[in-house]
């Protein structure tokens, strides 16, 4: 019996075998529930009894990311949420017309954009935002597209970025934009940029090696070559604009004189001694003198044709700071002494070997704002300025319509002054008490009385200067005229010219007049305005006048309508005025 076991009870013991093994499991999973339970709760717990919330939530993501690697259900279900919400975002760019994400074009985002709103705001930043680098190795100008004749069409661009579709997804896309280049106005811009661009070149120059004057070899120039900068622009717009850069086509340019050799020993004899610039002002009767050290001057000169010149951007430099200093605290910056006229002068002087020059400062033209009670001819006295001269500067306005705080143009002082003024010499005419002091060198040789124009006649106040000289000078008047409309002449002896009223007439100094009907204007008496603009003296002190004053020689009238503008003219009036017990 002991070897025999019946079928059922094999059965029945397989069965009470399986039952204790999940008991057992049950019991396992139990302990180590409370285990896991027992290590779970000190972990979510802090040593106060506090619950840690960032330990619960890498808790919850490792739980979180474990059901996800080992429940397919789990990623399946994620998937299927990230196809649904991809299928979303496919369908809002597709039905709604919109570029899709990470596209640009011309350096502009427009992904996200209707086709529309992405034309509009590439055609904003194109007129706002876009600029064209425009370089020559470390020299660049910026540019904004439009002025370099470059336009961008807008709408075949963004549809364009449409059409590429997901091509941007994930690491982006630039969309080449679709330009044209207005031939015209790129030409135009480069051909106006040269003034930045172009380098001169310089001829031979000199420098100073302790007591050694040494030359210095010309180099070459840069010049930018338009048509071959245009070339590369028409090629290749797109690129240009994608980079937001184009690279100037620049040409050598030779110096005219390179050698400085040939005049080495000049420049050395003229920069080894003082070189002393006087300006002049004839209007204040003022001189203003500058003088260069050895180096300065030096820097001044270069290899011109078989002669020394000024070299323009070293002695341009010098001419800005004269100018400034002539006018000190002016904002008005009226003074000024002419860079062309004043660059000759100097080249003159250096290769004749003088080492001063006299210059002319002078004035540009004003703007006079009208005063209660001013019309076209009291501005005239006011200002010095012959009256038909403001005409000229004002075309197309009536001088006989001003009101208050209307502004019109004077013209330069200069126009009264178009010979060379003579420094050393000055004629003063008192209007006010009729009298005449000319002088030379800061010192009186004449003074006596004159005569001025009458009331309907009046001679202008103002600085002129000595234009002509004739012995025997013809002049007339309507009042010399009769019905027939034949008008007599009278004579003027020793007559100067000295300003024009009108064009072809002029009024100056004079000595007698005999009228045509054989007497003299005024008896030939001084003192009192007689003559018909004219500033006339005794005939033996015309005569004097004559021989002494050369044409240039300054002539400055003054009256209450106009102040004095020099020292001596400020001499006479007072003078006059305390004679007058004023």
């Amino acid at each position: 019996m002991s070897g025999y076991e019946s079928s059922n009870s094999r059965r029945n013991n397989r069965a009470r075998d399986r039952q204790m093994a999940r008991q057992g499991r049950r019991s396992a999973m139990a302990t180590l529930a409370g285990q896991s339970g027992e290590v779970l709760r000190k972990r979510l717990t802090l040593p106060g009894g506090d619950g840690d919330w960032r330990g619960r939530v890498g808790l919850l993501a490792r739980d979180l990311l474990w059901y996800a690697t080992h429940s397919p259900k789990v990623w399946l279900a994620g998937a299927g949420i990230l196809g649904v919400l991809f299928l979303i975002f496919l369908a809002s760019h597709i039905f709604t017309g919109r570029i899709f994400p990470n596209v640009w074009a011309a350096g502009v985002y427009i992904g996200d954009l209707t086709v529309d709103e992405a034309a509009a705001v590439l055609e904003t930043a194109w007129e706002n935002q876009v600029h064209i680098r425009l370089a020559d190795g470390n020299r660049e100008w910026n540019v904004p597209p439009l002025e370099l004749g470059l336009d961008i069409d807008g709408l075949k661009t963004a549809e364009a970025a449409r059409n590429i579709g997901l091509s941007g997804v994930p690491m982006g896309y630039g969309i080449p934009p679709v330009v044209s280049v207005d031939y015209t106005t790129a030409q135009t811009y480069l051909l106006d940029l040269t003034a930045s661009t172009d380098v001169p070149p310089r001829n031979g120059t000199f420098t100073w090696e302790s007591d050694q004057l040494v030359g210095v070899p010309g180099t070459d120039g840069r010049m930018l070559d338009v048509p071959h900068t245009m070339e590369k622009l028409l090629t290749d717009p797109v690129t240009v604009v994608e980079m937001g850069r184009l690279d100037l086509e620049m040409a050598a340019l030779p110096p005219e004189f390179p050698d400085p050799e040939p005049f080495l020993a000049d420049a050395t004899a003229i920069t080894s001694q003082s070189f002393t610039l006087t300006g002049y002002d004839p209007f204040a009767d003022q001189l203003v003198t500058w003088s260069t050290n050895r180096d300065v001057f030096t820097s001044w000169l270069e290899a011109g044709d078989n002669q020394l010149k000024l070299r323009d951007d070293t002695f341009a430099t010098f001419m800005d700071a004269q100018n400034q200093s002539l006018n000190g605290d002016s904002a008005l910056g009226e003074r000024y002494l002419d860079p062309s006229l004043t660059r000759q002068r100097i080249t003159d002087a250096i290769n004749e070997k003088d080492s001063t020059v006299l210059l002319r400062i002078q004035y540009r033209p004003t703007e006079y704002e009208v005063e209660r009670g001013d019309t076209g001819y009291r501005i005239a006295r006011k200002t010095g300025i012959p009256f038909y001269l403001i005409e000229e500067a004002n075309p197309g306005r009536d001088l006989g319509v001003l009101s208050p705080g209307d502004v019109i143009r004077i013209p330069s002082r200069d126009v009264t002054m178009p010979l060379e003024p003579i420094p050393n010499k000055r004629i003063v005419v008192n209007l006010d008490n009729q009298t005449m002091t000319a002088f030379e060198n800061g010192q009186p040789v004449f003074n006596w009385l004159i005569s001025s124009g009458l009331s309907q006649y009046p001679t202008s106040p103002g600085i002129y200067q000595v234009l002509s000289h004739e012995e025997v000078a013809l002049g007339s008047s309507f009042t010399l005229c009769n019905v027939g409309g034949d008008c007599g002449q009278w004579e003027m002896y020793w007559f100067m010219g000295m300003y024009e009223v009108g064009p072809g007439l002029m009024n100056g100094f004079h000595g007698a007049v005999l009228l045509p009907n054989g007497t003299y204007l005024g008896g030939g008496s001084v003192g009192a305005p007689y003559t018909f603009g004219c500033v006339m003296s005794q005939n033996d002190n015309a005569k004097l006048l004559y021989d002494w004053a050369d044409e240039g020689t300054v002539v400055e009238m003054v009256s209450t309508e106009y102040a004095p503008k020099s020292d001596l003219g400020r001499l006479v009036y007072q003078q006059a005025n305390l004679s007058n017990g004023t």
